[in-house]
């Protein structure tokens, strides 16, 4: 066994934890997209949109912190649902922007205010306190492996 004091031994068991509050978290968010016919990829183009509006896929890449091959391959998906559009872009023929249609931005909308409400609910068995502490934390993690890994953040 490894001779640790009990700080880093329950940071070790936050950062083991987030695979699971992952997993937890999409299939709640799954569950909620019943009957949208959209999928938790999909979803996660629409919020982007929705908060910073319309980019390229390069840009939500880089929102999203995942590959941008990957981002074009959830893109696809949701360009053939109808709820997002590609319009030209001025600045790069190649790169065109990403955009909500109307329908996809009352879908999102819903979808996130049904999520807030169950945020809401949840947060009623927490203090402020306790959720501002385990966000400063959670940041302070995230950036501190970046650096370690190497990683801009």
């Amino acid at each position: 066994m490894y001779n640790v004091n009990m700080k880093a031994e329950q940071l070790h068991q936050l950062i083991w934890m987030s695979r699971p509050l992952m997993q937890a978290a999409e299939s709640c968010v799954e569950a909620g997209l019943a009957g949208t016919n959209l999928t938790v990829r999909m979803r996660a183009v629409l919020e982007i949109l929705d908060k910073y509006g319309d980019q390229t896929v390069p840009e939500l890449a880089a929102r999203l912190e995942i590959q941008r091959q990957y981002v074009q391959i959830m893109c696809n998906e949701t360009l053939a649902s109808g709820f997002i559009e590609q319009r030209p872009n001025p600045r790069h023929k190649r790169s065109p922007i990403i955009a909500l249609t109307d329908q996809g931005r009352t879908l999102i909308e819903d979808i996130l205010s049904k999520e807030m409400q169950i945020m809401e609910q949840m947060s009623e068995d927490l203090s402020e306190e306790n959720i501002t502490t385990a966000l400063n934390v959670v940041l302070a993690v995230v950036e501190s492996l970046k650096k370690r890994a190497g990683e801009r953040t």
